[in-house]
């Protein structure tokens, strides 16, 4: 395996590893600025569903980051472009916040109110999602609408607090519907790595994937064939670490580390 340096691709989280809230991590500006001075290829994944990809490539602007629209895939755009590619003529009934529905509509998925009308249901985090929520989505399923998961997350990391995710909410429908999950979209899932490479053209063995869930990130390198590196400045202590069947390949207390080489 290469030294940390030595990789062609470096592919980021964002929430708990590149920024929290309205701020950059320490070693984020300098490290990203290093590694695209050498001339390496950078990616930001993330789970979440509720920014678009352009929302996304602002937002590390506005923090003074050099970023791209197409450097980055979240789990809305991948969302999409899975029921665009597997699922033909749908109407989806759409469980979360404005950004899933619009990067739904940039690949042409229709998408409907229509409990029963509905082929799919997508679920996202959704931070207004209530009891008459859950009844359509519920009834959509026990119809025979697929129920996907745009990401496994059953909280996120705020400044100063977590909050509730895209899986608490698909666990509710799914106690509700008496039906499990079809597709698990986001990171970790095979789908999304396909993804990934397929938009860098790099190899799986050349590319470092750094974040700060085990769960998600690390497990999403692991099966997909990625080295990974945990940045202990998110969800992951380094006593959960300790007791995880998931280790990583390299373990930073900041993302400073990445440029001093520090192998497990």
């Amino acid at each position: 395996m290469p030294v940390a340096k030595e990789f062609d691709g470096y592919f980021f989280d964002l929430d708990g590893t590149i920024l929290l809230g309205e701020q950059l991590l320490p070693g984020v500006l300098k490290t990203l600025e290093a590694l695209r001075q050498a001339g390496r290829q950078i990616g930001f994944l993330t789970n979440t569903t509720t920014r678009t990809r352009a929302e996304c490539c602002h937002r590390l602007q506005r923090l003074g980051l050099e970023a791209y629209e197409e450097e980055i895939l979240t789990a809305a755009y991948t969302s999409a472009l899975y029921l665009r590619e597997r699922a033909g003529a749908s109407a989806v009934f759409v469980v979360g916040e404005p950004a899933l529905t619009e990067e739904l509509e940039g690949q042409g998925i229709r998408h409907t109110t229509d409990a029963l009308e509905a082929t799919h249901v997508l679920v996202g985090m959704d931070q207004q999602f209530h009891y008459g929520k859950l009844h359509l989505a519920m009834k959509a399923v026990r119809n025979g609408a697929e129920l996907i998961a745009a990401n496994p997350d059953p909280y996120c990391p705020v400044e100063g607090d977590i909050i509730p995710d895209t899986w608490s909410i698909v666990k509710a429908i799914e106690a509700a519907s008496c039906m499990r999950p079809s597709a698990v979209i986001g990171k970790p899932s095979r789908y999304y790595g396909a993804k990934v490479l397929e938009a860098s053209g790099l190899p799986a063995g050349r590319c470092l994937m750094i974040g700060d869930r085990l769960e998600t990130d690390i497990l999403f390198g692991v099966n997909n064939g990625l080295s990974t590196a945990l940045v202990l400045t998110g969800v992951t202590s380094g006593g959960e670490l300790r007791q995880s069947s998931i280790q990583p390949d390299y373990v930073w207390a900041t993302l400073s580390e990445l440029l001093t080489d520090c192998e497990v």
